[in-house]
């Protein structure tokens, strides 16, 4: 059985700084498309020899390297375009692929063959397999009633959909026509749905009766109906039923079928406002022997509009263009050497980018496994179960996840996972003691690629590399074309060090605009308040010498006191040494002219009392493995801490709760209730004791 290397097993990491953990075989890097795309891109004037050098001159020629991805790649224009990329005096206003049409859904189901496209697992259980085949037959068949309702080029389409093949069906029938894609995942709340489809105001409304959690089936019918009811303009709500039954919940009159309780095939509902469809009524609106089309659209034509989190007020929406699917391509094949005869999974939610990310893999004539339910249940191994039956050769998931199965001591070493060569993590910085947790107890010989870019571009400004080694606690490279930096604390901008993460470049993947932001104020505020040509991302790193990157916290949550600054993921990762602390987080609380370090911690034993031994001890652990300005000064315990519901911590919104400012959509957290444990709390209104560490 491997050995937990997590906090839970009280054991801190061997692994030193930089430690190399997996380095591909010089045969294996000759073969990957990396290098065949560096062989390739020689005919566009490149010279070097190796990744840095490509990436230099990816960023200093950034309009030659997408000409020759797209060519490399055979991404397909209806139209090809008259100019790559035209400049403006903002980034905001740069235009790529000028003059171009193109069709998104077009590229996605350019397969045609008998292999498998989707296969869905709902928790332990295999319910539907489909090739592309099937797929393209199902995508008509949408379109068709689609079109039937009156949708048309730039509509707006909304999902409340848990990660089921219909949702991937309905997504490219949608941007087939030219309409608008947004999704959310249905263990939102009634508020935080309205709160993101109530802005985009769409046309149809697409919502599974229920979704599966821990071998329960939850019903969508109420929250269904009462997000129709605060979403003015909809036309049609169409409710489709969960793949492969339905858990036996029984209907009012006792039978199980395709309807919701009570509910007709098709109604007018709320005094006649919108049509209440169920699938089979939806689809028999379609024209009979509907043949596929694909809408021939500007480059800049929306296709996906995204969210952002909502922690710190309504969330944003981001309206982005195909330029999401070609920056895709380009992070499957080159830096994930995704291939036709691969399998590929991540864990995500139709709420998170990841699922767009994950959906783009059909270019690549890949074969996708979606899950819905739970990660850890009916037990800690379902996912590697799944995995192992499906032979999957890329595995997606996140630090919260990795954490949860170290602590639950799961032995993996038995599973076969042959196919198994890659495993990457996002929505956290990935600390050393994971990279050791999956070494030792998941697999040694495989790449763990820790990825991080941000919805607002749905991408990666640092990414996995087949040609390039893993080190610890690190990401291996910054993403092709994507000109990374950091800004110090005096504003300069550097390529090497600690700061910020700027981006000095336009790439197609950032969003077209904000919507509901006629004159871009939002869109400049969120990035570009300082500089319309630099994109300030909100994330403080460090590049080094090497190459690799480390993510260490948003820039905007950074502790700051004595004007030094601490990326949070530090102390995190500190305190993962403490097998008696489950959980932390840290704010910066204004004192005395400064701001002081304020720790929070969740014990792993809830009935154990944090005692001054207790804080001692993290305070001394701190000033020995960081150094005394990151000591905490004051330390409290809490019953647990909110996360977003893509897993991140809400830093912004318990430092707003410790200082009792408004905090915006609660319902966009995981368990909001939690904050109330973070105000008015009276150890906050107090100096610590004279001689702190920590402590000016």
């Amino acid at each position: 059985m491997g050995l937990s290397v997590m906090k839970s097993a009280g054991q801190k990491t061997t692994l030193s700084e930089h430690q190399i953990l997996w380095q591909p075989a010089a045969d294996a890097c000759a073969s990957t498309q990396l290098k065949s795309f560096m062989e390739f891109v020689r005919q566009f004037g490149w010279e070097g020899q190796d990744y840095a050098a490509l990436h230099e001159w990816s960023v200093a020629r950034p309009a030659t390297f997408w000409q020759a991805f797209v060519s490399f790649s055979g991404i397909c224009f209806q139209e090809p375009a008259t100019q790559v990329f035209q400049a403006a005096n903002s980034m905001r206003n740069c235009r790529w692929f000028v003059g171009a049409r193109f069709n998104m859904a077009a590229n996605l189901l350019r397969h045609k063959t008998e292999k498998e496209a989707l296969v869905f697992y709902s928790e332990a259980e295999c319910r539907s397999r489909w090739t592309y085949t099937e797929l393209g037959r199902a995508v008509a068949r949408w379109q068709a009633a689609l079109l039937a309702l009156g949708l048309k080029p730039g509509d707006h389409v909304a999902a409340l959909m848990p990660n089921i093949p219909e949702t991937v069906i309905a997504m490219l029938a949608t941007t087939a026509i030219g309409a608008v894609w947004s999704s959310c995942s249905p263990d939102f709340g009634v508020r935080a749905v309205i709160d993101r489809f109530g802005q985009i105001k769409p046309r149809i409304l697409i919502a599974c009766e229920g979704y599966v959690f821990k071998g329960r089936f939850i019903t969508g019918h109420e929250l269904n109906h009462n997000v129709c009811a605060g979403l003015e303009d909809l036309q049609a709500l169409v409710t489709v039923p969960y793949p492969g039954g339905q858990f036996g919940r029984q209907g009012s009159d006792g039978d199980v079928d395709g309807l919701l309780p009570g509910q007709r095939a098709a109604s007018a509902t709320a005094a006649g406002r919108y049509l209440d469809l169920n699938l089979e009524a939806f689809l028999a609106q379609g024209a009979r022997n509907h043949e596929l089309y694909f809408e021939s659209l500007p480059f800049d034509h929306p296709v996906y509009i995204m969210y952002s989190s909502g922690t710190t007020g309504k969330p944003k929406c981001l309206v982005q263009g195909p330029g999401v699917l070609v920056n895709h391509v380009k992070e499957h094949v080159l830096h994930g050497d995704l291939r036709p005869d691969d399998t590929i999974f991540y864990f995500t939610t139709c709420g998170w980018m990841m699922w767009n990310w994950l959906i783009s893999a059909l270019f690549v004539g890949s074969r996708i496994v979606l899950f819905d339910g739970n990660p850890l249940y009916p037990g800690p191994d379902v996912l590697w179960r799944m995995a192992a039956a499906e032979s999957v050769s890329i595995f997606g998931t996140s630090p919260k996840y990795l954490e949860a199965l170290a602590t639950s001591g799961t032995d993996l070493q038995s599973y076969a996972l042959e196919s198994l060569q890659v495993l990457l993590s996002t929505g956290a910085p990935l600390a050393r003691e994971q990279f050791e947790f999956v070494y030792k107890n998941i697999k040694a010989d495989l790449r763990l690629s820790s990825i991080a870019g941000g919805t607002d571009i749905n991408g990666c400004f640092g990414i996995g590399n087949p040609v390039l080694p893993v080190r610890a606690g690190e990401l291996q490279c910054k993403a092709l074309a994507m000109d990374v930096r950091v800004r110090d604390e005096q504003g300069r901008i550097q390529m090497l060090g600690n700061g910020e993460l700027v981006c000095m470049h336009s790439s197609p993947s950032m969003p077209l605009f904000f919507l509901n932001d006629a004159d871009g104020s939002k869109y400049r505020a969120a990035y570009f308040e300082d500089d319309d040509t630099i994109w300030v991302h909100g994330d403080f790193i460090t590049i080094h010498p090497h190459g690799g990157l480390e993510f260490l916290g948003r820039s905007d949550a950074t502790l700051n006191p004595g004007g030094i600054r601490i990326g949070t993921a530090d102390l995190y990762s500190a305190l993962a040494d403490l097998n008696w602390i489950q959980d932390s987080v840290a704010i910066a609380q204004p004192w005395q002219s400064d701001v002081r370090v304020v720790l929070f911690v969740v014990l792993t034993d809830s009935s154990r009392h944090l005692s001054a031994a207790d804080v001692a001890t993290i305070q001394k652990h701190i000033r020995q493995v960081l150094s005394p300005r990151h000591v905490p000064a004051k330390v409290l315990s809490v019953s647990g801490i909110p996360y977003t519901r893509n897993g991140k911590k809400v830093e912004l919104a318990i430092r707003k709760a410790v200082l009792g400012e408004p905090i915006s959509n609660r319902s966009a957290m995981d368990r909001p209730e939690l904050l109330d444990e973070f105000m008015n709390r009276p150890e906050l209104s107090q100096a610590p004791a004279t001689g702190r560490a920590g402590c000016k």
